[in-house]
């Protein structure tokens, strides 16, 4: 079907409700989702499809088979007079196109814009009734959503009728935290990889990735297909720098750049408080806690504490009586000198040891990894923190992914406080990479992490999120409600699809084309940092979109190709 050809034309609907179009073509020609296009005198509309209805302008010709009864050119004929099918368009844009080229008044809108150019606006007004409706062109897709040839356009996917590139602008998806949703086996990790490709090659931003499942890094094996995945280590060898969590792991056999370990004086109060879950904190938590650092001072707290046994010795009384008192060095002989009651402070020793076991928690680190971590950030390299089998666990991700991210916070702060005064080091824009974002972003943890605090004023400070989850109904709603680009694929829970969609205009006409995606390789593209919503066929994470990204096929010479892969 030709891009210009017209589909149909207006019948009716409103500014409060979905435009109406009588469908010219056949009903299979188009789908749910269809980007169109209805010119109509100074202005051209986009809208997208959100329902296609069968009508007919009497009940009797839509009861009754008249394929069966009359000629196959009167049936035709009937076909297209008295049974129809109608669009459901929901507005989404206008565009100023100005008046017919060669009229009066075309040379004085034209001088107009020499002081202005046109650019997309929520739609104002509705076209009249009989106004042709169109598939949307290439041209009217890179009008709205961006020129692919442009450096910070990304193509993500394809129109699904004509397979135009739909591109998603990278300097605007990194100003504010953004999603991909969708349900388990669903690509979420596949097109995580797309865009972070995008945005390593696009070189604008730094990106941290939490990877628990080690999936980034290295390549890996597609679980369905057995395929190799190729890994972001492989493709940007010189710029992704990946670090294991604790000395001595490796990641799928391989050697890391350098391994985190962390130092006793990094843990605070508030990152056991996190781990309350996980731990089964009591209420007394908090108190005890207190009382540590009031004794022991903010870096000392945690080592002292360790350090304290459960011991007891015998001591003899005034009445000559040998009893058993609680060791100097022990929790008790601590909690009866501070006044901290005794069974609160064991149990919450009891319940730290498993923190006090952990390999990767060091009085003394070997090197200073953290900082190592927010150097390479700062130099415009990339970080994938891999946990590695032996801490593939939630206590390890909560505990190591909140504390590097609150000192990286600290740090971002700095530099932008310091810039905004002296005018001198502008920050380099950063994306915290978050999976399973539900661990560390429901409404029992929200208010706790530092992912909370940067969903929702980090922006400022040139940190973002990208958080990629299967359940977002579990997100805390402060939390979904500060994110800009939503990328999700198919989600068959109603929570869920209400999750993505919420403070989205026209989300109950979204609703059905979120849950009518196929389970692979289509997503829908929602949210701030694009035009408007729109279901796309994603791009294959292969070969060939690795070859498109690096320039395969322009005039960049195998020198310039083989410097982008990161081998100088």
């Amino acid at each position: 079907m030709s891009d210009n050809k017209p589909i149909g034309y207006i019948v009716g609907g409103g500014l409060k409700e979905s435009f109406r179009a009588r469908l010219t073509v056949p009903s299979q020609d188009v789908q749910e989702g269809a980007f169109v296009v209805i010119p109509s005198g100074d202005w051209q509309f986009y809208g997208l499809v959100t329902d296609l209805l069968l009508g007919a302008t009497d009940p009797r010709f839509a009861d009754e088979q008249s394929e069966m009864r009359l000629p196959p050119f009167l049936a035709q004929a009937l076909h297209g007079q008295t049974l129809y099918t109608n669009l459901e368009v929901l507005p989404a844009l206008m565009l100023e196109r100005g008046p017919e080229p060669g009229t009066p008044e075309y040379k004085t809108w034209a001088a107009e814009l020499a002081n202005r150019t046109p650019h997309p606006l929520p739609v104002k007004t509705v076209p009249p009734h009989h106004a042709p409706v169109r598939m949307a062109s290439g041209g009217d897709i890179a009008e709205i959503f961006g020129d692919p040839a442009r450096p910070e356009n990304f193509v993500i996917g394809y129109t699904r009728e004509q397979e135009h590139p739909v591109c998603i602008n990278l300097d605007k998806f990194v100003q504010r935290s953004a999603g991909v949703f969708g349900a388990t086996g669903t690509g979420k990790s596949f097109l995580t990889r797309l865009v972070l490709a995008g945005l390593m090659h696009h070189g604008k931003a730094s990106v941290l990735v939490f990877d628990m499942h080690n999936e980034y890094g290295y390549d890996d094996t597609a679980s369905d297909t057995g395929a190799t995945v190729t890994g972001l280590k492989t493709r940007f060898r010189a710029r992704v720098q990946v670090v294991a969590l604790g000395s001595g792991t490796t990641i799928r056999a391989n050697p890391p750049d350098f391994n985190l370990e962390i130092g006793m004086s990094d843990i605070t109060p508030a990152d056991v408080e996190l781990l309350t879950g996980e731990l089964n904190l009591r209420e007394t938590t908090a108190s005890t806690l207190h009382a540590l650092v009031t004794s022991f001072g903010q870096e000392d707290w945690f080592r002292r504490f360790k350090t304290m046994n459960r011991a007891t010795i015998e001591e003899e009384d005034e009445k000559g009586k040998i009893k058993k008192v609680p060791h100097p060095a022990s929790v008790a002989a601590w909690a009866n000198a501070h006044g901290v009651n005794v069974m609160a402070a064991e149990g919450l020793h009891d319940k730290l040891r498993r923190l006090f076991d952990k390999d990767y928690i060091r009085e003394s680190p070997a090197a200073d990894a953290v900082g190592e971590v927010i150097k390479s950030l700062e130099a415009g390299k990339h970080v994938v923190l891999s946990f590695g089998q032996q801490y593939e666990t939630d206590l390890d991700y909560l505990l190591v992914s909140n504390l590097l991210t609150r000192k990286i916070k600290q740090v971002w702060e700095t530099r932008t406080n310091l810039f905004r005064s002296s005018g001198k080091n502008e920050p380099r824009q950063l994306v915290i990479v978050v999976e399973e974002a539900h661990k560390l972003l429901n409404r029992q943890m929200a208010a706790q992490t530092t992912f909370a605090t940067i969903a929702r004023e980090m922006r400022k400070y040139y940190v973002t999120l990208l958080i990629i989850d299967q359940r977002p109904s579990q997100i805390h709603d402060e939390v979904m409600s500060q994110l800009g680009t939503r990328i999700s694929g198919w989600l068959g829970d109603e929570d869920d699809i209400h999750a993505v969609l919420s403070g989205l205009a026209g989300r109950e006409a979204l609703r059905g084309m979120l849950a009518r995606l196929q389970p692979k390789e289509e997503v829908l593209l929602l949210g701030w940092g694009v035009p408007l919503p729109l279901p796309v066929k994603s791009r294959r994470y292969d070969d060939n979109f690795w070859r498109e990204l690096f320039g395969a096929g322009n005039k960049k010479d195998e020198a310039q190709i083989m410097k982008e892969l990161g081998y100088s």
